[in-house]
C-alpha cells in the first residue's frame, strides 16, 4: 500500500487562483482601502485612484 502525501496549500494562493481577474482587482482595492485608512489621503482620493486604475485595466480588455 502506498501512502498518499497531502500537499499543503496556502489559503491565499488558493483564493487568488479561483478569483477572476476582476475579482482579484476588487480584492486588491479593498485591501488598499484598509491600508490607507490611517493616512492623510481621503477616501475620495483612494476612490478616484481606484476608478482610474479600473478604467485602465478594463479598457485593455475591450
Amino acid at each position: 500500500m502506498s501512502v498518499a502525501t497531502a500537499k499543503k496549500i496556502n489559503p491565499e494562493d488558493y483564493i487568488l487562483s479561483v478569483l477572476s481577474p476582476e475579482e482579484r482587482l476588487d480584492a486588491a482595492f479593498k485591501v488598499a482601502k484598509e491600508a490607507f485608512k490611517t493616512t492623510k489621503l481621503t477616501m475620495k482620493d483612494v476612490d478616484n485612484a481606484v476608478k482610474a486604475v479600473r478604467r485602465k485595466a478594463y479598457e485593455k480588455k475591450r
